[in-house]
């Protein structure tokens, strides 16, 4: 018994084996105009088949498909021009990233961006602020990711990391506020039933 798992992949789908098996028949028949005649007979039978597809407008569509299901080795004379193997849609390309920021991810890209603009600034209060504002906020999402290695000597040193040493302070000078990390999965009370 033949299976449809043993059987070679459908090119479309919706048209079924059927009309597959039909169109690879008819690649096969040697005669040209006995090959154009029965293509423009399974033709007939996709539009019987499909009654949306009945119609001056979809009969560039007809015959595409029935190019695509032959892998494009129909030899015929076409009624209308059909798409060619070169006239698909190539497949897109991957899109390239343009950071990566895998190590320091649990960041955010806006927080290492920021960090990077400042360390361009120049030295001054308002510049060490914003420096304290910003590793503040670091510690804060380190202690949302993991609160074990959220330690103020790790932001430091990621600063200064992100910023190729232009940012580096003394863990043991400043100190960043104390954040308390939540669980990602309380517990839940299971309220017991009266009987």
């Amino acid at each position: 018994m033949e299976y449809n798992t043993a059987l070679p992949p459908l090119s479309m789908r919706e048209y079924g084996r059927n009309i597959q098996k039909l169109i690879e028949y008819c690649t096969k028949i040697e005669d040209r105009e006995e090959r154009t005649n029965f293509a423009y007979s399974i033709a007939d039978t996709m539009i019987r088949l499909f009654p949306e597809l009945s119609g001056e407008s979809n009969l560039q569509k007809v015959w595409d498909h029935i190019n695509l299901i032959s892998d494009f080795k129909l030899d015929i004379e076409f009624p209308c021009e059909v798409i060619g193997k070169n006239d698909q849609r190539p497949k897109p390309g991957s899109i390239p990233y343009t950071h990566k920021t895998e190590k320091y991810r649990c960041y955010g890209s806006n927080l290492i961006n920021m960090i990077r603009e400042v360390s361009k600034m120049e030295g001054g209060v308002e510049k060490d602020q914003i420096i304290f504002l910003i590793a503040n906020q670091m510690k804060k999402q380190l202690v949302s990711v993991n609160v074990d290695t959220a330690t103020d000597r790790r932001v430091f040193n990621d600063i200064k990391e992100i910023t190729g040493g232009a940012i580096d302070i003394d863990a043991e000078s400043y100190r960043l506020n104390d954040y308390i990390g939540t669980s990602s999965h309380p517990e839940v009370k299971k309220k017991k039933k009266n009987k």
